[in-house]
């Protein structure tokens, strides 16, 4: 999700970047990306994915540590000029090296930096939760809107083999009639790490586990029944006696209903063993993805239909590929999968989430007309 994202821990569970092969791209091919942050996320799993990239290449670094970031470029061959502070971050505008910015950073920040880069021209690729407010995502829509760019919120899952395949599965009826929908994602927090103590504050992370967990079981279930939730009811589960809960929920709970008459129960957690799993349940058949959302190792065990009770799926650098895809948009060779309006629909979801829990469970009504503009099933290539 962000610029040091601690999550990742879950991450060691997942692919080595180096561990790929590398595709060969010359220094200066391809279209050129600013990194903004350089935290966990952007030294672990993206900076190290531009070496599998066929269509999008390191460009330039933003960062608040002029040192270390210098370090980074002269490692990556990229000239002196190429390193930017946020206090000239907008100088941007005059570097046409520069044609994609990813915004890696707190979420409280992913507004305000995705609208200044728009206005100095260039693309946005931005990590998820979009944003903190849904005020906030609107205005990030706007601005990519008058500015003639384009806005991609980095939802890698879907782009990643194992759910492409269930996504698949989904769509050809596999499963029978979908009927159940199951995710949990969760991890422990801690407090005195540094990337972990703004994830616990309302006002930076704008919902604690639910922005940096939940809302993968959120999109998973979207994306895995290729619906829209009309209504959900939530709970929370806190012990405020815990430092790490002075301004966050803890545990979240959830339920979606959906218009073919599909449930989808959700949690997520900041005091939990880590996990991203997710499983479907359809009137003649189950798949049970565990993990289903790392960076790598993920696993997925059908059950009650023909076939491979366990397919061999490929491992891919999963932000590679989505990095490649943000330049084959930029370039008009791909459909915009994932676009500024996938990202405001989980935050109004996520912002319904929570207003149940704060009126103790009572259903929120989310049937806003929302249709998702391109299906990845169908448009990103196995």
């Amino acid at each position: 999700m962000n610029d040091d994202i601690s999550r990742r821990g879950l991450l060691g569970l997942g692919l080595a970047a180096a561990a790929l092969p590398t595709l060969g791209r010359a220094q200066g091919d391809g279209v050129g990306f600013a990194v903004v942050g350089l935290g966990k996320l952007s030294l672990g799993q993206i900076v190290p994915g531009f070496a599998h990239c066929r269509s999008a290449r390191l460009a330039a670094l933003v960062s608040g540590h002029a040192e270390n970031a210098n370090r980074l470029a002269a490692e990556h061959k990229l000239p002196a000029r190429s390193v930017y502070g946020y206090e000239d971050f907008d100088r941007i505008a005059a570097d046409p090296r520069i044609e994609v910015v990813y915004i890696v950073l707190p979420n409280f920040l992913h507004a305000e930096y995705t609208i200044r880069a728009l206005k100095a021209g260039k693309h946005v690729l931005c990590e998820k939760p979009m944003a903190t407010s849904v005020g906030d995502a609107e205005r990030m829509i706007a601005a990519a809107k008058a500015a003639n760019r384009k806005l991609m919120i980095a939802y890698r899952c879907h782009y990643e083999p194992l759910n492409l395949y269930a996504m698949r599965k989904m769509r050809a009826g596999a499963l029978g009639r979908p009927r159940l929908v199951v995710t949990n994602m969760g991890r422990q927090s801690d407090l005195s790490d540094p990337s972990d103590a703004w994830r616990l504050d309302l006002v930076k992370s704008g919902g604690g586990a639910l922005t940096d967990m939940g809302i993968y079981g959120i999109n998973g279930a979207r994306y895995l029944l290729n619906e829209e939730p009309v209504e959900v009811r939530a709970w929370a589960q806190t012990d405020r006696r815990d430092p790490r809960f002075q301004t966050v929920e803890d545990m979240i709970a959830w339920e979606f209903r959906f218009p073919s008459g599909a449930l989808s129960t959700g949690t997520t957690s900041f005091d939990q063993a880590g996990t991203m799993a997710w499983e479907v349940y359809g009137t003649s058949g189950k798949m049970n993805a565990d993990p289903g959302c790392f960076y790598g190792g993920n696993r997925l065990v059908l059950g009650g239909m023909p076939g491979e009770r366990e397919p061999k799926i490929v491992e891919i650098d999963q932000f590679a590929r989505e990095m490649d895809w943000m330049a084959d948009v930029v370039r008009g060779r791909a459909p915009m999968v994932s676009p500024g309006e996938e990202g405001l629909q989980d935050m109004r979801l996520m912002h319904a989430i929570l207003e149940s829990v704060a009126r103790g469970g009572a259903t929120v009504r989310t049937a806003w007309n929302y249709r998702r503009a391109v299906d990845p099933a169908t448009a990103v290539p196995a």
